[in-house]
């Protein structure tokens, strides 16, 4: 990712509506589609600053691997110990059969061989491990803020699906979030290629709105998993280690 991206995370991950919301959702997915043991053994996979840290720690025993040095200091003053690097596909040094979540949270759309990603992070967990993965949705969505992120792709459901069904892992659950606010987002991207103006500057809102923004996107935490979401700007995909 362009180093505006992670000087934006580091600003703005503990505040803005998007980072705030996205984990209260990621945690309710986690607690009714992972369930993980007592004291589970989870790795991040491109943690960023670590903002997805504390989080994780509710579950169990949190490593996390970050490729960025800078980015990685940060993450490793909130864990409070080493993060490691090691990049996708290779993951060398990263223990096998070992875990029992990892996520992948907008991670894999940076990898050139996503199938090749998500064979070695199958390596990693134990038998019965879960994956959750989330992934940013719809191509005819891209912009300059996946220019920015350094995205390969976008996906589609169907492709998703594709993606887990042609690796090591079962898929158990894969469904859309961040879906309340699509509608309004389709209409602020559509309207900014319009006027030329495709900005991929993530910015702190009104402190009004930034709190309207996260309260509807935080809704979602109520229904992921119990039911299927419409159409929205991610995806998750949920798989299990055989």
């Amino acid at each position: 990712m362009e180093r505006v991206v992670y000087e934006q995370m580091a600003e703005l991950d503990q505040r803005h509506w998007w980072y705030v919301a996205r984990r209260e959702v990621i945690a309710a997915l986690i607690r009714r589609e992972v369930r993980p043991p007592p004291n589970a053994r989870v790795l991040e996979i491109g943690c960023g600053t670590g903002h997805n840290l504390a989080m994780l720690s509710e579950f169990g025993r949190v490593d996390a691997l970050e490729l960025d040095d800078e980015a990685r200091g940060i993450a490793e003053k909130r864990l409070g110990r080493k993060v490691m690097s090691a990049p996708l596909p290779q993951l060398a040094g990263v223990p096998q059969k070992h875990y029992d979540l990892v996520g992948a949270f907008d991670v894999v759309e940076h990898i050139d061989d996503d199938r090749a990603a998500l064979a070695s992070i199958a390596e990693r967990l134990k038998p019965g491990g879960k994956l959750v993965v989330t992934v940013p949705a719809h191509q005819w969505m891209w912009s300059a803020h996946d220019v920015v992120n350094h995205h390969k792709r976008r996906y589609s459901k169907r492709a998703l699906r594709e993606l887990v069904e042609s690796s090591p892992l079962r898929l158990d659950s894969i469904g859309y979030f961040n879906s309340l606010l699509f509608p309004v987002a389709v209409a602020e991207r559509l309207s900014s290629k319009l006027r030329g103006k495709d900005e991929a500057d993530l910015t702190m809102p009104p402190a009004f709105l930034n709190s309207a923004l996260e309260k509807i996107f935080a809704a979602e935490r109520h229904l992921v998993g119990r039911l299927p979401l419409t159409p929205g700007l991610s995806l998750f995909g949920v798989a299990s280690a055989i």
